[in-house]
């Protein structure tokens, strides 16, 4: 545990860039869909599903595109400030773990959510009823 932190963590500037991509990554795969699904469904009030589909999908495509080239350029940042301070350079990069972990992370969330809160079911249950 304390190489991982070593390895991530190598000062104050360190520390914020880590922080940074965090929650970039956790904005990435939670508050990207999220801020499309509302503004989605704000649109649908006053217009066609179709239109209202198509403005969620292409803003939350254009949001990650938008997004993406700033987490690899702070995982950039981290990797050099790295360098220039001598430390080891990992053959992952802190970034795709972060990618991974906060994926990974968002996919059992939106797990328990559906199949525990949201009301669905994923069996149909009263079939022929």
């Amino acid at each position: 545990m304390w190489k991982v932190r070593r390895f991530l963590l190598g000062g104050p500037a360190a520390v914020t860039l880590v922080t940074l991509m965090l929650a970039g990554c956790a904005f990435l795969w939670v508050g990207v869909p999220l801020i499309w699904l509302w503004i989605g469904s704000q649109l649908q009030a006053s217009a066609p599903l179709g239109t209202a589909l198509m403005v969620t999908i292409v803003g939350a495509v254009l949001s990650i595109v938008c997004l993406v080239p700033v987490l690899g350029w702070l995982n950039r940042q981290h990797i050099e400030l790295r360098a220039a301070r001598g430390q080891p350079i990992g053959n992952t990069s802190p970034l795709e773990v972060m990618l991974v972990v906060t994926a990974a992370l968002a996919i059992v969330g939106f797990g328990i959510w559906f199949f525990g809160f949201s009301g669905s079911s994923p069996v149909p249950l009263h079939v022929g009823y």
